[in-house]
């Protein structure tokens, strides 16, 4: 173990290969010296990422609470989502969808406690 305000080689190496690692990823494409094109596949997966994202991080969030499923109907997230969802199709408008979810989540969880 090492004392206090010491850092051993191990752990400089470990951080310098991290940054080395981060600096080529991030000028990957400056570093190349001819222009590259994605594969037609990898463009049209990229199409489907935002769902994804949707699916993997937002959906959970509506429907669990401390990792369980909601239980009851009383839950302000679920009906916020369902509005923002609507408002979403009505007006196909990011600001809209967030406007109307959080005027229906705000009532009902601060007002009702939900």
């Amino acid at each position: 173990m090492t004392g206090t305000g010491t850092t051993d080689g191990w752990t400089l190496f470990v951080i310098a290969g991290m940054g080395g690692v981060t600096v080529l990823t991030r000028c990957f494409f400056f570093i190349l010296d001819r222009r590259w094109a994605m594969p037609d596949w990898a463009q049209r997966a990229l199409r489907y990422a935002p769902v994804a994202a949707l699916a993997g991080v937002v959906l959970p969030e509506v429907v669990m609470s401390n990792g369980h499923l909601v239980a009851t109907w009383q839950d302000a997230r679920i009906f916020a989502a369902v509005a923002g969802g609507a408002a979403f199709f009505w007006r196909r408008s990011v600001l809209v969808t967030l406007l109307v979810g959080m005027a229906v989540y705000l009532p009902l969880h601060l007002g009702l406690g939900w």
